[in-house]
């Protein structure tokens, strides 16, 4: 069974940072797209960031300077340095895997809370 799973998140002061992990289970991940996408109250889910298989990367522009996105093959993992945090940063942030080909994604984890506060 295909698991991601996020961890990382919390309460943070405007301007502090914080890490978040997304490990997968049951395959591997070294040629699909990982991607971070976030869910505020009220919102649609939106983009974050994102990283190829060869680890060319993409970002939104509310994360463009702020965030960075990385990934460890051999660990199966995903991360998302967030820095400089603002309060409209607060939302779910989901961890996704896109097969190499696929349009969407085909995989998401559960969420991860980070809640900036002012």
């Amino acid at each position: 069974q295909v698991q991601l799973v996020e961890s990382g998140g919390g309460l943070v002061q405007a301007g502090g940072s914080l890490r978040l992990s997304c490990t997968a289970s049951g395959r591997t991940f070294g040629s699909a797209t990982m991607g971070w996408f976030r869910q505020a109250p009220g919102e649609e889910r939106e983009f974050v960031a994102s990283i190829s298989w060869i680890g060319r990367t993409t970002y939104a522009d509310s994360a463009k300077g702020r965030f960075t996105i990385s990934r460890d093959n051999t660990k199966n993992t995903v991360h998302l340095q967030m820095n400089s945090l603002k309060p409209e940063d607060t939302a779910v942030y989901y961890c996704g895997a896109r097969n190499r080909g696929a349009v969407g994604y085909d995989y998401w984890g559960q969420g991860t809370q980070v809640t900036v506060s002012s």
